[in-house]
């Protein structure tokens, strides 16, 4: 079981030049927690992401990581993009043993952990094939089992469900919920799609429109695999209802910044 890391950010300010993308960001990300940012679009969220995972230095305040990183993990931080970005002269199982070439790894670990992140993502017969002979949600599953195969700390995703139809969505959704369960690794899940938000988060961070401030923070205390319960179906409205009743007014006056470009 991988150990997540804990992530505090004070005071995060974000600017591109002249034009403030974010400011006086101040939020935790709990160790073996799900943390999902939502916010209208060009609000921020990506750029959020970034700097929580190393990638932007921000332009003011702090980021600080607490806790130890398990002895099976081989990078710390860990990205998965809404492009699969696979290899296509790749097989399956080649595109996820290219997280794991740079690494001293002997060849029995090397396999143990392809094949391992392959069955956990539902690909363990698909280890042969080419990336063309995938679907949409395959090709993502294994852009998932690439991140999840060097153990990280903390995953950090950026929209990864956003080009795949609903039904495909629901699926990987589905699958993700299993692999959090078993693997506990703290992430931190952007998306603009609240329905997805509420099965996946155990916290929902709310920014506004650009420069992206955070709003409010939504615990969601219903275990994720009792959300799509029908029983749980009316919990899960009054929460939808909070979330869009927080991002609503938000939405709405960042469309109407957009139409007056």
């Amino acid at each position: 079981m991988t150990a997540g890391l804990r992530l505090l950010l004070h005071g995060v300010r974000h600017a591109y030049g002249g034009l403030p993308v974010l400011d006086d960001i101040s939020l935790t990300a709990q160790p073996g927690q799900v943390m999902v940012l939502i916010g209208p679009s060009g609000c921020g969220k990506s750029t959020l992401l970034g700097i929580m995972g190393g990638l932007l230095a921000p332009t003011g305040g702090e980021v600080h990581c607490e806790g130890e990183v398990a002895d099976d993990c081989l990078n710390a931080f860990t990205y998965v993009f809404q492009d699969f970005a696979l290899l296509p002269w790749r097989t399956v199982a080649g595109n996820v043993a290219l997280a794991l070439e740079h690494h001293a790894l002997g060849t029995a670990e090397r396999k143990a952990r392809i094949g391992k992140v392959l069955a956990l993502s539902g690909l363990a017969d698909f280890a042969h094939a080419f990336p063309k002979q995938l679907s949409g949600g395959m090709r993502q599953r294994v852009g998932i089992a690439r991140a999840i195969a060097v153990k990280p700390a903390v995953l950090l995703m950026d929209e990864p469900l956003s080009a795949l139809d609903a039904q495909t969505r629901d699926l990987l959704i589905e699958d993700l919920i299993a692999i959090w369960a078993r693997e506990r690794t703290t992430c931190i899940y952007v998306t603009h799609n609240l329905d997805e938000a509420l099965r996946l988060a155990d916290r929902v961070g709310v920014l506004s429109r650009r420069p992206g401030r955070l709003i409010r923070v939504i615990e969601i205390g219903i275990p994720r695999e009792a959300r799509a319960q029908p029983q749980r179906a009316g919990e899960m409205k009054h929460l939808h209802d909070a979330l869009w009743g927080s991002i609503r007014h938000e939405a709405e006056a960042a469309e109407r910044e957009m139409q007056h470009v």
